[in-house]
């Protein structure tokens, strides 16, 4: 028999400006949908690391992010 002792996912996500709308507009959605998503992590008590979050020239973000896979143990993942 087996069990899972330890897992995360590693995700690269890229939060990108609605080209429909005025840019500054754009920007702001953007940065709400990055507090968003950190907000809804911290919500549904997932643990989590952020490991590199950049902002592109466009405007952009790119965030690299480790999370708990399901409600598996995370082990050292998160250290």
């Amino acid at each position: 028999m087996k069990r899972v002792k330890a897992a995360c996912i590693c995700q690269t996500l890229h939060f990108m400006l609605k080209e429909d709308v005025n840019r500054d507009y754009a920007l702001k959605q953007v940065e709400q949908e990055v507090e968003q998503y950190k907000q809804g992590l911290e919500k549904n008590r997932t643990k989590y690391k952020i490991t590199e979050q950049t902002a592109q020239p466009d405007g952009s973000i790119l965030m690299k992010v480790i999370k708990q896979y399901n409600a598996s143990p995370v082990g050292d993942y998160l250290n």
